[in-house]
């Protein structure tokens, strides 16, 4: 795996930043994106970029200009959007594009999957509704993507659990939102859902 420094991409909302983990011969790319207070650093997404290089998908992590701007409390769906977008057409290339993050970046990329062509949508620690409001749930969101999805949850995830559904695989973690733990499963989630995405 080889990863190349970190470098900014303008969007509307402000600089975005992305840092590329390229694949030997790849044949896909997976963008991921943050949760709302964290960075690119959380070990959930650290494991599904070793499993997506190691299948031969390069990876680009996306920080959000929220982020790179210093400021920790999100910026509103709509600009999250549309910087992500901005984004997936500067590092589009001829490759397939998959779109992926973590909680906030999970709902981003199911959000964005269809504008931006994904062929395909990792979620890892999907917040389907926040704790002790279940009525404020985020399924739509979850059910948007028209292309194969796969969740990877934390069993006692306190944003709940999404079913499976057509064109949606969930894999439960031991854990809970942080997806701190069993890194290996995690792993061998991401590495089946892309290999057979790809096949």
């Amino acid at each position: 795996m080889t990863e190349v420094a970190a470098t900014e991409v303008d969007t509307p909302h402000g600089p975005a930043r992305v840092t590329r983990h390229e694949a030997t011969d790849p044949r896909a790319v997976l963008l991921l994106g943050h949760g709302a207070g964290g960075g690119v650093g959380a070990p959930d997404l650290v494991s599904a970029t070793a499993a997506a290089v190691a299948t031969g998908v390069s990876v680009v992590l996306v920080e959000q200009p929220y982020r790179v701007a210093g400021r920790r409390a999100p910026a509103p769906a709509g600009q999250l959007d549309t910087a992500w977008l901005a984004v997936v057409e500067h590092v589009r290339a001829d490759l397939p594009l998959v779109f992926g993050g973590r909680s906030s970046g999970a709902r981003v990329a199911c959000r964005t999957a269809g504008a931006g062509g994904a062929v395909g949508v990792v979620c890892l620690a999907f917040p389907v509704a926040p704790p002790r409001s279940p009525e404020k749930h985020r399924l739509a969101e979850l059910a948007a993507p028209q292309v194969p999805v796969l969740v990877v949850q934390g069993e006692r995830d306190p944003f709940g659990r999404p079913e499976e559904a057509p064109g949606r695989r969930v894999v439960l973690l031991p854990g809970d939102h942080g997806l701190k733990a069993a890194h290996g499963e995690l792993r061998a989630a991401v590495a089946g859902f892309l290999g057979g995405l790809l096949s």
